[in-house]
């Protein structure tokens, strides 16, 4: 890490302020996965869409890349310096120096500062930038260590239009010996590929704005963003043969060494698998630390294939048990530094990698033969390629990313149709979409509204934190998507203030409604949204008169239902911090929504809450909102705010400046929302419900104020019509309906077991069957059972019945869903938990009990969420 403490005090000196790394979930960019340079940051800063307060910066950003020319999975291990996740060593001038200083600035901290011997540097310019050419002339290098090369690698663009610009590479000459090419004439201007040449830095130009038709416009501010991968620049220093033989990766090559219990030879041998297992392991360590879980899309899916990937990569090493832990336990020794979140998260991040590692290794052995039978077909056959349904077949039974059937089959000599694997991932997801068609309650469609003009109006100013009504003037109306001068009664609109009360959806809370009105003109505003960033839509509908731009209006909010979503977003603080004094600091938002009659948020946690835990994080809340904490938001700088210790949102992005939400005494927050003046002002919170959503994220739904007293309303009076119509107290009515149940439940007759045909519900694809058939022993409802399995096909049954008081459970799986992780042993234990006992048995058909017959109902109704969380996770 010298290196980069050195780089980051090198350019602190010459006047860049330091700035942070950002999460590898880039926040409020849609368009890309994972940060995958250290400009991505400073995306609007370089479209001109943000302000900083500094022209200069410096930052250390962790990278990950998966895909790309030079990043190809298949080339980590194989490949001496490729890597998923990587350190980004950047400088950036937005508007201030350019080529003229950022040229200079490069030679002499290269040549001075980290020793590098100039003679073995060349560069390379973009053949029609004669500007950086004459400036490395001017350094002192000799032009034919000057090389000008074309658009493909020495011009750089963030998109098809926008900033773009002339890039210049500083390249380390290895030597002959490390040549790869086999060219006698071996040069970087014949093939940049070969192992000879190391690019260590890349100057960006950013000069110029492409238009659509790719007219490139002159920016009249140019700018500088440079990379330089910490990885590759220590191997050069420290003139080690790959970026694996550093100080970077050293310790986890000796961690993983010493595991295997291997000689340095057998190390030597093994070392594309050591190579893996330590890129991947760090890279499932960091991405996890920045709040991604595993999973089968997107950002999910890719941190699922890195991890499968290495514990592949592991069994090749000789790893017969789980690794991954220890590899990422080192990981987050050796790197502590560069992740404030390693410290409080680590439990959490270890206890998902070995859960991960559990699962998937129970299906890996069964796989990796059936994917061997696959490619001995292929070849028996004569084809060169795995088909699409078979690499599907590979992914959907035995957890088999396409990208590790391709590994594999590579290794083989083969290739895989991922086109026809696409295919058929697609009608997989059709079939799901079509159990459940998902509809919505009527009313102003948004649209995509980026494309109407409203971005060139001035900010909404929202005045809404401490004011219920404003004064404001309609600056613009916008109908089915395009800008109209006035609406007419019944007009569906979307309006655009020049301030405003309302709070546009954000952040999990939901938008506020209310009206707008002047003389003679009503319109109801029934949402309200974010357009573009600073600009706020009001959607709604013009009920009386006729609605024009420049009309003054009085905007007010419900106030009522405001006070409601308030209740709910304060209390949702209090659960955030409740919940890491119960469950550990692990336990950190995933997302959330805050809405007038409900909370719900989720948040990273691997098991279900006990009965006990739910019951102390519920207790914990109310104690807090009787204890009247007061509640101050506060506006100050981001650096400010994380020293005091706020918590930030995974995904979020934040200014300099940030709004925190501090709970005195308790918790402490950026956020943006509206809030209480005192936790007392909630009332009542009640937990209604916690479930699974996906792997490793759980949910919890509650309600507060006058949804809470409400709920306790209604239990209480049926509480009460029970205990009356039993003909006893409301304290004596759980043992009053135990006596019942153990006199009136008799076995059940055979034909009633025989005839149990129970609603099927579908849970993405997997077909769940559950009934309860009270006074059924265990052979009973394995008979039961094994007649639903078979009409079933494919999916799950879970039985249960109560017999004299007690608790009979069956459950079956059948055998295409074991290599997904979903077993009948899992799900009856956890069935069996839920009514206070146990279980067992084989992945195919488990058995178990207990002795709360009030739960049963609940604990059947909860299989299909056990199911999902299954589905999800594997």
């Amino acid at each position: 890490m010298e290196i980069a403490r050195r780089f980051l005090r090198f350019f602190e000196e010459r006047g860049h302020v330091v700035v942070p790394s950002s999460s590898l979930v880039p926040a409020g960019d849609p368009t890309l996965l994972f940060t995958n340079a250290g400009m991505v940051q400073f995306k609007d800063v370089f479209l001109g869409l943000e302000q900083r307060s500094y022209a200069r910066a410096v930052t250390l950003q962790r990278c990950l890349r998966v895909s790309g020319k030079h990043n190809d999975l298949e080339a980590v291990g194989p490949s001496p310096r490729h890597h998923t996740l990587f350190f980004m060593l950047g400088n950036f001038s937005f508007g201030d120096y350019f080529k003229r200083e950022a040229i200079p600035y490069a030679w002499e901290f290269v040549t001075q500062d980290l020793g590098i011997d100039p003679d073995r540097i060349l560069t390379t310019v973009f053949e029609g930038d004669d500007e950086s050419y004459a400036h490395w002339h001017a350094i002192g290098l000799p032009a034919s260590r000057i090389f000008r090369m074309g658009e493909e690698t020495n011009f750089w663009a963030m998109g098809p239009v926008g900033p773009c610009g002339p890039n210049s590479e500083l390249v380390y000459d290895r030597g002959r010996e490390y040549c790869t090419c086999g060219r006698p004439d071996c040069s970087i201007a014949l093939d940049n590929d070969c192992h000879r040449w190391v690019e260590i830095w890349n100057l960006v130009f950013m000069q110029y704005d492409q238009a659509p038709d790719g007219t490139r416009i002159p920016l009249p501010k140019p700018g500088v963003d440079t990379g330089m991968g910490l990885e590759r620049i220590a191997a050069v220093v420290l003139q080690a043969p790959s970026n694996y033989d550093t100080d970077l990766f050293a310790p986890i090559m000796d961690r993983i060494q010493a595991l295997l219990g291997h000689t340095d030879a057998q190390r030597r041998q093994a070392v594309v698998p050591y190579r893996v297992i330590a890129d991947h392991g760090r890279a499932a360590t960091f991405l996890i630390a920045d709040g991604v879980m595993p999973g089968n899309e997107g950002r999910a899916y890719v941190l699922r294939m890195i991890l499968r990937r290495a514990i592949r990569f592991g069994r090749r090493a000789g790893f017969e048990g789980p690794f991954l832990g220890q590899v990422a336990a080192v990981v987050m020794e050796q790197m502590a530094e560069l992740h404030p979140e390693f410290e409080r998260r680590r439990s959490f991040i270890l206890e998902l990698i070995e859960a991960e590692e559990t699962r998937f290794s129970q299906t890996l052995a069964v796989g990796l033969d059936r994917l061997a039978e696959v490619i001995q077909a292929v070849r028996a056959r004569g084809q060169t390629t795995i088909a699409g349904e078979e690499a599907f077949r590979l992914y959907d039974t035995h957890g088999f990313p396409v990208e590790m059937t391709r590994d594999v089959a590579g290794e083989a000599g083969l290739g895989v149709d991922e086109e026809g694997f696409r295919r058929e991932m697609e009608v997989q997801r059709q079939r799901s979409r079509a159990v459940v068609t998902p509809g919505g309650p009527p009313g102003v469609e948004m649209g995509d509204l980026s494309a109407v003009g409203v971005s060139e109006l001035p900010a909404t100013e929202f005045v809404g934190y401490r004011r219920r009504t404003a004064r404001a003037t309609v600056l613009a109306i916008l109908q089915q998507g395009s800008p109209v001068d006035e609406a007419a009664v019944g007009a569906e609109v979307v309006v655009v203030l020049d301030r405003t009360p309302f709070y546009a959806e954000a952040g999990g809370q939901v938008g506020d409604t209310g009206m707008l009105a002047a003389r003679g003109v009503r319109v109801a505003i029934s949402d309200v949204r974010r357009l573009t960033p600073g600009i706020t839509g009001h959607l709604g509908r013009v009920e009386a008169g006729r609605l024009r731009v420049s009309l003054t209006v009085r905007a007010a909010i419900d106030a009522a239902r405001r006070d409601a979503i308030r209740r709910n977003h304060t209390a949702t603080h209090l659960l955030h911090r409740a919940l890491q004094e119960v469950l550990g600091e692990h336990a950190r938002q995933a997302g959330s929504l805050v809405a007038p009659d409900r909370l719900r948020f989720d948040f990273t946690h691997l098991a279900p809450l006990t009965p006990e835990q739910r019951q102390a994080v519920e207790r914990r809340v109310n104690e807090i909102i009787l204890e009247a904490h007061p509640v101050r938001a506060a506006i100050m700088p981001l650096e400010q705010a994380q020293r005091l210790g706020a918590m930030a949102l995974f995904g979020e992005k934040y200014g300099e400046r940030v709004r925190v939400v501090t709970v005195a005494g308790y918790s402490r927050e950026l956020c943006g929302g509206a809030h209480l003046e005192s936790t007392a002002q909630i009332g009542l919170f009640t937990i209604t419900g916690e479930s699974s959503v996906a792997a490793g994220v759980r949910r919890i739904e509650a309600v507060t104020g006058w949804g809470a007293y409400e709920r306790a309303r209604i239990h209480e009076q049926l509480i009460a019509e029970l205990a009356g119509t039993l003909r006893t107290t409301p304290a004596e009515l759980a043992d009053r309906v135990r006596r019942l149940v153990s006199v009136t439940v008799k076995p059940a007759p055979a034909s009633a077991v025989a005839g149990t045909v129970p609603p099927i519900v579908v849970v993405g694809d997997v077909r769940v069957a559950t009934a309860r058939i009270d006074g059924a022993t265990h052979e009973q409802l394995r008979q039961a059972g094994d007649r639903l399995r078979q009409r079933l096909g494919q999916g799950v049954v879970v039985l249960g019945g109560v017999v004299e008081d007690r608790v009979n459970l069956v459950a079956m799986v059948t055998a295409d869903l074991h290599g997904r992780g979903i077993r009948a042993d899992a799900l009856v234990r956890a069935v069996a938990a839920r009514v206070g006992g146990t279980g067992g048995g084989r992945a195919d058909v488990a058995q178990g009990g207990g002795r709360d017959a009030g739960g049963l109902d609940a604990a059947l109704d909860a299989v299909a969420a056990d199911v999902r969380s299954l589905v999800e996770a594997g």
